[in-house]
Formats: structure tokens, C-alpha cells, sequence
């Protein structure tokens, strides 16, 4: 059965599975599965021949490598753990939800939270002193919920202005899009005055 899913040799299967991790090493198993047209117990058992671990072992490795510090807000302002940060250009943080962040009768996030996180992971991004948000265009793909982990990805366009950036983030649960955002972030070069801060803090 797992022979007819199979697209190419194991040799080049393998090859593409190594570059697509290189270039994205969050990648889940079923973002695998759909690139490489095989079953994810083919992807497991791939992953496990090369000695790549799992997405929890993988973040737990990203988290421990020497990435660019923050220097718009204080670390302990970012909402959730960064595991990666390429200022002015990307950055990762995961944030898993608590009883402290979900609603007690339901279990599912405050959307707030899921905001906070977005939000304080574009400001981190950028290369300055000061990072204000501006404004904000959100959307809540669905909702979240107590023990889940948000993986949200910051990604810095070009804005046309240098007083200015646009920062998309994009929230993940598993290989699932929970949230995304559109900010655009005033450096301190920039008009701040009469801009709102930009964190939940």
C-alpha cells in the first residue's frame, strides 16, 4: 500500500525531505506528507532513518541556538518563548496555552492572548529602540485551546517608508493557521506621537 503512495526513489525522497527541513525546520509531518505525496508513516519513518527528531525536539533545539537579542522591548514583555529572531527579517516564538490564558468554562484562549503574542513578536522584529504598533488587521481562523501550543511565524515586507514596516504574522497549532495579522510598526526614526504602544502590557 505504502509503495503505491510513493512517489520517488527512497534515495531522492530523502534528499527533498533534508532540504525542506533545511530551509524550514518547523515543518510538521503533514506538511511533509502533502510535499512529498507519501503517507506520514513514510515521513516518520523517513525522518527517523535521517536522525531528524520530531517538531517539540526540533523547537527545544532551535530554542537553545544563539539568535539576534531584542532590542525594542524588554525579553520578558514578548508574549511567549522566541526560538528565533533575524531582526528586521523574521522571527519565531511559541506560546502554549494555559488555564491563566483560556476561558474556565470552555477551555478555549482568550483571543487576546493569541493577539499578544502576534502583536509583541512583530514589535520584537524590528531593528530598533523603539517599535510601536500602529495599526493592526487581524483575523481568528478558530479557536484555540488550553494545553494547545501557538507557533506564530513574523515575517518583515517592506513598507515604502523608512519611519515604517509591515509585519505579517501567522499563528500555527500543529500545521493548522489559527491567526493571522497585518501590523505595520513605527520605528523610532518615525512620528510616534498619538500611536498607541503596541504590546498588551
Amino acid at each position: 500500500m505504502v509503495q503505491v503512495i510513493e512517489r520517488l526513489p527512497k534515495k531522492q525522497r530523502h534528499q527533498q525531505l533534508l532540504k525542506h527541513m533545511e530551509d524550514n525546520p518547523f515543518m510538521t509531518d503533514r506538511e511533509l506528507t502533502r510535499l512529498l505525496k507519501v503517507s506520514i508513516q513514510t515521513v516518520r519513518l523517513d525522518r527517523m532513518e535521517l536522525g531528524i527528531p520530531e517538531l517539540r525536539e526540533r523547537l527545544k533545539l532551535m530554542a537553545e541556538r544563539s539568535y539576534d537579542p531584542v532590542r525594542s522591548l524588554q525579553a520578558d514583555e514578548v508574549i511567549g518563548e522566541i526560538v528565533d529572531l533575524q531582526l528586521d527579517r523574521s522571527a519565531i516564538s511559541i506560546f502554549e496555552i494555559g488555564e491563566e490564558h483560556a476561558f474556565s468554562r470552555s477551555g478555549i484562549a482568550r483571543g487576546h492572548h493569541l493577539f499578544a503574542q502576534a502583536n509583541s513578536l512583530a514589535v520584537a522584529v524590528i531593528n530598533d529602540e523603539v517599535a510601536l504598533t500602529a495599526t493592526a488587521d487581524i483575523r481568528f481562523l478558530r479557536p484555540v485551546r488550553l494545553g494547545e501550543k501557538c507557533i506564530a511565524k513574523a515575517y518583515v515586507r517592506r513598507a515604502g517608508q523608512r519611519s515604517k514596516a509591515k509585519v505579517e504574522v501567522f499563528s500555527y497549532v500543529g500545521d493548522e493557521l489559527v491567526f493571522e495579522g497585518q501590523f505595520m510598526i513605527h520605528r523610532s526614526g518615525g512620528e510616534a506621537a498619538g500611536i498607541e504602544g503596541g504590546d498588551e502590557h
